[in-house]
């Protein structure tokens, strides 16, 4: 089951990330991306973690209820099952796509070119605060300059 739910939430992750940086942003794409993309994640997130936290579902070896999230420790022994893992990659995945999303958005209003916006949203689908990170710091640049210009 867990092999399953993470192959489809990684294929749901992989075509939105693929949509957002090739195709053109209309709104309904954009929605898409939004509700059917981060949506979906975020509800197979919410039913895996508290199917592992109320026992209803096998976590394939984890602690079940009472997961310690306060130590290393406890966090190891989450994330050394294979539900404990599928859900915590599915929570990156709806993160990372969120603000991938984010960007994207922002990058257009403030006129980035797609071209250079495209290494910033592979930067985020494949190491998500990288990318934020990276983000942060080039469009900080753009508004600074236009008001140096004035």
């Amino acid at each position: 089951m867990w092999d399953t739910a993470f192959s489809l939430a990684n294929l749901l992750a992989l075509v939105m990330w693929a949509a957002l940086i090739l195709l053109p942003r209309w709104p309904a794409l954009l929605s898409a991306i939004l509700y059917l993309g981060i949506g979906l994640l975020c509800l197979a997130y919410a039913l895996g973690l508290i199917g592992i936290l109320t026992g209803t579902l096998d976590s394939g070896g984890g602690q079940g209820p009472g997961m310690d999230f306060g130590s290393i420790e406890g966090v190891r022994s989450i994330f050394a099952s294979d539900g404990g893992v599928t859900v915590g990659w599915i929570h990156y995945l709806a993160f990372d796509l969120f603000v991938g999303l984010w960007i994207a958005r922002d990058a257009d209003a403030k006129g980035f070119s797609r071209l250079v916006q495209a290494p910033v949203l592979l930067a985020t689908f494949m190491a998500g605060p990288l990318g934020l990170l990276v983000w942060l710091g080039i469009r900080e640049k753009r508004p600074r300059a236009g008001g140096r210009a004035r």
